[in-house]
This record gives C-alpha cells, sequence and structure tokens, in this order.
C-alpha cells in the first residue's frame, strides 16, 4: 500500500513536547492524525485508524504493548512503532525538532530483510570445572536440572561424598573448542578417585590427553578462561569462586541452558571472494586478526566463519575489502537505504547540519533515554540510528551519510566497550580522511566512549561542524558489498565541496594502486593468477599485463606471488583512476612462430632465452647442432613437430665426470700428494 493512503499517529505525550506537525507533514506523505493522550483519553482515533485498514505508525514506543493488545481483533493491521519522545521532543532544543521527528519516522518505516537464524541445542550434559567444595556445591544445586561432571584441577584436601550423585573427577583442561551443545575439551592430569576414600579424595593414577564432550561449562576455577572473549562464547560461563554473588548468577545462568536456543546468524560469507591466500601465500588477514572470539579460521585459499561461535561484533564484515564477509543485521544496502530515507525526509522537513549518531540498543538506547528524562536531550540535528553493534559500521556506511548530506558522523560506545573497538578505530580515521580530503571538514567523524548522558550531551555539542554538501546523492544502494562501496565513493566524490583526485590513506586501507618495476617484469601473470578481485588481469590476444584499481583491496598477494620481486602496492583512494578504463601496467611486442607466424610470448623473454643458450653456451645448441636454436622461435604445436621430425639424440650429451665417493676423493688426494706433478 503507498505511503499516501497509509497513517500517522503522532502524540504530544500529555503535552510534554511539542509537536511540529508541519515539519512532519513535509518530510512525511501520510494522513497525521495529532493527539495529545493517545494511549489513553484518544484511544479511540487509534481505533479509527484500524478500522480504516491502512498501515498505521504509531510515534510511541512506551506503551507499543498496549495498541498491539488493542489491535488483537484486527490481525491484518499492520502496525510500527517509532520513539519521537526521548530522541527529540524531550529534550531543551525540541521547537526544533520536528524535522528529526520527520526522519525519524520515514526512516522507520524503511523495510529491513529478515533474519536468519543458527539453532543451538543443549541436553543439559555439564561440566564443572573448579578447585574445591564450590564447584562440587554448585553441581548439588544443579543435579536435579542436568547431567553433571565436575572435574577438579589440582585439588586440594576434598571431602568425600556420602553419595556420589555425580562423578567428581580430577584433571586439568589443556584446552577447549566448542560451543553451547558441542564442547570438546582435551585434558591432562585425568584420574578417578579411589572408592574407598575416607577423610580426603584419593585419586588414582593419571594420564594425559583424555578427551571429554559436554553441552555447557560452568568454570568456576578462578583461571585463565578457557576461550578468548569468554563472555560472548554461548554455553560457557565463568564465575570468581570468591565472588559468591558471581557464583550465584553463574548457577542460574547454567540451570536453563537446556534445549533449543536461536541466535541470529550476524555476518553472511562468500569464500569464492576472500582474499586470505592463494596457492598457500598468505594474503589478506583482516578478519583474522580482529576476530574477538576465534570464530575465523584459515580454511585453504579462504577462511571460514563458524556462525555458532560468532558474537556479531562485525569487526570482520567492517574490515572485509572484497565483501566475502558482509554483515547481515542488516546488510550494508539495507542499512544505507535507512539512512538515505533518514536523510533526504531531514532535509525535506527543513532540517540542517545533520549528525547521525549511530549506537546500538542495548547501551545506546539506555543512555539517550536518560540523557532525554534526567538532561538536556538530544541536540536537534542529531538523528539517532540504532545498529546492531556500532562496530558494525565500516567506511561505505559512513561514506555515505556524506553522500546523502550529512555534515557529521558520531558512533556511541561504553566507556569500556563490550567489543574490540581496533576496526571501528581503522574505519573511522580512513573515513575523516577521505571526507577532510573531499572539503567536508576536518573532525567530523568521531567514537564517542562514555556512559554518561551528560558527557554525550556535552561531546556533542562540542563537535565540529562539517560541510554539508550542496549536491546530495540519491542513489539507491542495492546488491553486494563491495559493488555498494564502489559506487558509495563515486557519489561521494560527486557530492564533495572541493573534490580532489587522490587521497593518500595509511597502511593496510582496502583501496589503492600497485606499482609495477616494468624493466623487471617478465609478464609471467603470476600476479594475475594470485589476484583474487581480477584486478589484475592479462589480455589473451597481446603480451599485456592490466590493473583495474577500483577492484583492488590492497590484499598484497601479487607482491608476494611475484617471482621477480617487482610488484609493491601503495594505499590511496584515486577516483580519477575509479573512473577510467583498465590500466597497462606493460606491454611487449609478442614473438611471432618463425614456423606458422602465430604470436606466443615475448620477443624480450624469446631473446632473453637465445641470449642464455646460443653461442657455444650450452652442448644442445653447439656447432652442427647451432641450428636447433629455431625451435625456441617456434609455438608448442611447431616446436613438437620439429623436434619429432629432427634426428637429434638427447642422449648424446658429453660425458659428465664420474660421482667420486668420499674414499675416491681422499684416495685421489692422497696420490696428488704423493706425486704433486702429475708424472
Amino acid at each position: 500500500m503507498s505511503a499516501s493512503t497509509s497513517r500517522l499517529l503522532i502524540c504530544s505525550c500529555e503535552k510534554t513536547m511539542p509537536l511540529d506537525a508541519d515539519a512532519i507533514g513535509r518530510g512525511c506523505a501520510s494522513k497525521i492524525t495529532q493527539a495529545n493522550q493517545l494511549c489513553g483519553l484518544e484511544l479511540d482515533r487509534f481505533k479509527e485508524a484500524l478500522a480504516e485498514g491502512a498501515p498505521i505508525t504509531v510515534a510511541c514506543t512506551q506503551e507499543a504493548p498496549l495498541f498491539r493488545e488493542v489491535a488483537e481483533n484486527t490481525p491484518q493491521a499492520q502496525l510500527n512503532f517509532v520513539n519521537i519522545r526521548e530522541t527529540g521532543g524531550w529534550s531543551k532544543d525540541a521547537a526544533a525538532a520536528g524535522p528529526k521527528a520527520a526522519a525519524l519516522i520515514a526512516a522507520a518505516g524503511e523495510e529491513m530483510p529478515p533474519l536468519s537464524l543458527v539453532t543451538l541445542e543443549s541436553s543439559g550434559v555439564a561440566l564443572i570445572y573448579g578447585r574445591d567444595e564450590i564447584a562440587i556445591e554448585a553441581a548439588q544445586r544443579l543435579a536435579d536440572r542436568l547431567d553433571i561432571t565436575v572435574l577438579l584441577t589440582k585439588p586440594g584436601d576434598v571431602v568425600p561424598r556420602r553419595s556420589n550423585e555425580f562423578p567428581v573427577l580430577k584433571g586439568t583442561i589443556r584446552n577447549a573448542r566448542g560451543h553451547l551443545g558441542q564442547f570438546e575439551l582435551a585434558i591432562d592430569d585425568y584420574a578417578l578417585p579411589s572408592p574407598s576414600s575416607r577423610a580426603k579424595l584419593i585419586f588414582g593414577p593419571s594420564r594425559n590427553g583424555a578427551t571429554s564432550t559436554c553441552d555447557l561449562i560452568l568454570d568456576l576455577s578462578g583461571g585463565t578462561a578457557l576461550f578468548p572473549a569468554h563472555e560472548l562464547r554461548p554455553g560457557y560461563l565463568r564465575a570468581d569462586p570468591r565472588d559468591k554473588a558471581a557464583v550465584e548468577r553463574a548457577i542460574a545462568d547454567a540451570g536453563g541452558l537446556v534445549g533449543t536456543f536461536d541466535k541470529p546468524r550476524f555476518v553472511n560469507f562468500e569464500p569464492s571472494l576472500c582474499a586470505h591466500s592463494r596457492s598457500s601465500i598468505t594474503g589478506c588477514t583482516r578478519c583474522l586478526d580482529l576476530c574477538p572470539t576465534g570464530a575465523i579460521t584459515p580454511n585453504g585459499n579462504a577462511v571460514a566463519i563458524d556462525a555458532n561461535v560468532c558474537a556479531g561484533c562485525g569487526s570482520c564484515a567492517s574490515v572485509c575489502p572484497t565483501g566475502a564477509a558482509s554483515y547481515a543485521l542488516p546488510s550494508a544496502d539495507a542499512l544505507m537505504r535507512r539512512l538515505r530515507t533518514l536523510l533526504q525526509t531531514y532535509r525535506k522537513a527543513g532540517g540542517g547540519d545533520a549528525v547521525v549518531l549511530f549506537h546500538d540498543g542495548e547501551h545506546g538506547e539506555d543512555i539517550i533515554d536518560a540523557l532525554a528524562r534526567f538532561g538536556e536531550g538530544l541536540p536537534a540535528n542529531i538523528l539517532p540510528l540504532r545498529v546492531n553493534e556500532v562496530t558494525q559500521v565500516g567506511p561505505e556506511i559512513i561514506a555515505s551519510v556524506f553522500a546523502y548530506g550529512g555534515s557529521g558522523v558520531a558512533l556511541l560506545t561504553r566507556a569500556k566497550p563490550r567489543h574490540d573497538i581496533t576496526a571501528l578505530r581503522r574505519a573511522v580515521e580512513t573515513s575523516d580522511r577521505i571526507v577532510s580530503a573531499l572539503g567536508f571538514g576536518a573532525g567530523i567523524v568521531q567514537i564517542i566512549e562514555t556512559d554518561d548522558p551528560d558527557q554525550l550531551r556535552a561531546t556533542l555539542d562540542a563537535a565540529p561542524r562539517g560541510i554539508a554538501t550542496q549536491k546530495p546523492a540519491g542513489f539507491v544502494p542495492r546488491g553486494a558489498k563491495r559493488g555498494v562501496l564502489e559506487t558509495t565513493f563515486r557519489e561521494l566524490h560527486l557530492a564533495a565541496p572541493t573534490p580532489v583526485e587522490v587521497v593518500p590513506l595509511a597502511p593496510g586501507a582496502p583501496f589503492g594502486t600497485v606499482k609495477l618495476n616494468v624493466d623487471g617484469c617478465t609478464l609471467c601473470h603470476a600476479c594475475v593468477t594470485a589476484c583474487p578481485t581480477g584486478a589484475l588481469s592479462d589480455n589473451p590476444d597481446r603480451a599485456m599485463l592490466r590493473f583495474t584499481e577500483s577492484l583492488c583491496v590492497q590484499c598484497g598477494l601479487c607482491q608476494s606471488t611475484c617471482p621477480e620481486k617487482v610488484i609493491s602496492i601503495e594505499p590511496r583512494l584515486d577516483f580519477q583512476a575509479w573512473n577510467t578504463p583498465q590500466r597497462v601496467l606493460k606491454e611487449e611486442e609478442p614473438f611471432n612462430c618463425i614456423a606458422c607466424g602465430k604470436p606466443f610470448g615475448t620477443k624480450s623473454s624469446i631473446d632473453r632465452v637465445l641470449a642464455k643458450l646460443g653461442g657455444e653456451r650450452h652442448w644442445m645448441f653447439q656447432g652442427a647442432n647451432a641450428k636447433r636454436l629455431d625451435v625456441i622461435k617456434m609455438c608448442a604445436d611447431c616446436r613438437v613437430e620439429a623436434v619429432v621430425n629432427e634426428s637429434f639424440d638427447p642422449h648424446a650429451a658429453p660425458q659428465r665426470p664420474p660421482v667420486m665417493s668420499t674414499e675416491d676423493y681422499l684416495r685421489a688426494r692422497e696420490v696428488k700428494k704423493d706425486d704433486p706433478l702429475g708424472s
């Protein structure tokens, strides 16, 4: 159903915030109904909208459960809810927040793709890993819900239980892998207790290399965590045994880990696009270097991403230069379409100096809510946009803000971020360098690390304001990530206030050029074979090496593969090169077969071979055999025919010196010593 027939219900929340219906109307094409207490005295207005059968957007999220309950008898109703109160209406700048409200309402109507889920199953087989009675007590409390095994590492004096409801073993976990429902453990110093243990558990002979499997692990050992980023590993619960409250929380959580659990598939991965390696030569390792949970591992020429272990930080998708790894919650093109609607509507409704504030749901919404309730609220030009994780934001997302007419970007994280923000910092540094060079302003892409709502407001107020483009882009992003990225940067350049052609970038940036020492290149095309994106290519009709800069991801495989070591890479963003056809790095005159005239190889390579073999340098081409050099000047087909038809004996080589053993060598040395003149 078209937007013109949809209904928009806005409410002043008992006149606690102003509503600029004119600005909202300029930005939103829906039929608008205004209220002061839509959830109470004016609930009939919502019921009237339901009766019309059109899609309904309610500018309130607090009372969404009530509106859904009222709509239960209208199952065909299409409801959408958006928050304009905490994000703009409750602010000292609320009077100017009309364009923002219009933008938030319009963006909320942008359809997002459905989630893909990963299913984890747990039968409740649990390993409790500890040192003493604390682990045994936890096992006793969970034994009625879980299938328990206790493993004590380097235990002291542990009093035996009167009844063995569950096994208590000794051992130290050497390494662990897996996730909820599928853990695999390697255990050293493994031993069983003696059933005759009296005052304390006496363990029998121990052995190394034992293996075990379980569905979940409760780690009360107080030692080093078994997994990197352990708090993000599904099914692995860890608590300091000295912290009673933490132990209680872990026990409570463990008791609920039985059954089937769904988690989002955060990252989509296409191995054929991966630039990790070729022919056992390593190229791009960006995702491997950044994954906090170890969910990414090498897998032949590509990498593999374990969706069961992935915690959804999105760093891999943010740094992946080819688009092999792309974030799915939502995809980059879907998020950019929402950005497009947000900024276009804001401008249409009369707003200016738009700064997009990316935030997550758990931390970001809480701090924005607190700022609205107890502080000054968000500035009127700050457009909050929720993402699953701020660390999923890459250069293409940031660039699109400025291409669509924004003047700044802020990314809100915790003071102690949940995920490593190394990749995010790189994306911000790269993006800020690019937009600064293009005239949008310097320092206008920033990360705000805070848990303090007032500090958030102060930082936003103090941030430098960029220059919004006077010719904002209108492109609709669709398709794979790398294609979206290329389109976005081309549109950014077209929208730039001062469009320079070349922007130098720091090492590790996913854009750049290839430099070739032309004199040293033999056109062997090893680099073409190694290039995972087709940036380097040959010409089947000519002896040629070509380069397409927009496809280069600076993986370095060409540089590592080149046998002559004449290739180097240089990170940069060259818009002129992006918009020109393939560049010829080297072209040579082909050598024509002297028998059939067909071109093969290059003249320089054939001349080089002839120079090395001719002139009495090789017995096969000496004296009467000198004419045989002609076979070097023939294509493969003619060479075979010539060799078959000639009477050359390949075994007529000069006699090689006999192989000498150590005894032969020593005997010859003694003879020479006795007869130095050789008489």
